[in-house]
């Protein structure tokens, strides 16, 4: 991961939103998981039309911003389907805090 990425990846107000919103994804979409057969589990996946949907903005620039934040280790995805799901990457999100503690 590199910050500058992670920076530029948060230096826009949807795109901010939607990490915020995938930290409690059961709060911001209540009906995640609808497209996913019972035998799959994608913990705190949302759909991207979900996702869409609750930002308001266009298909493709969702689409273009959770790309962003996939690229900068902000988010994971899984396929399922024609059905993308996104979640946070913890991790990646902890070693950010982290470089921020400890680098500026």
């Amino acid at each position: 991961m590199e910050p500058i990425d992670v920076f530029k990846a948060l230096s826009n107000k949807t795109r901010l939103n939607i990490l915020q919103w995938l930290k409690e994804p059961e709060k911001h979409f209540p009906k995640q998981g609808a497209h996913l057969p019972k035998e799959v589990s994608y913990k705190g996946g949302v759909c991207v039309g979900d996702i869409q949907e609750k930002a308001e903005v266009s298909q493709s620039t969702v689409s273009h911003y959770l790309n962003m934040m996939q690229k900068a280790g902000l988010l994971e995805s899984v396929r399922y389907g024609q059905w993308t799901y996104y979640r946070r990457n913890e991790e990646a999100i902890r070693q950010f805090a982290e470089f921020l503690k400890t680098e500026i």
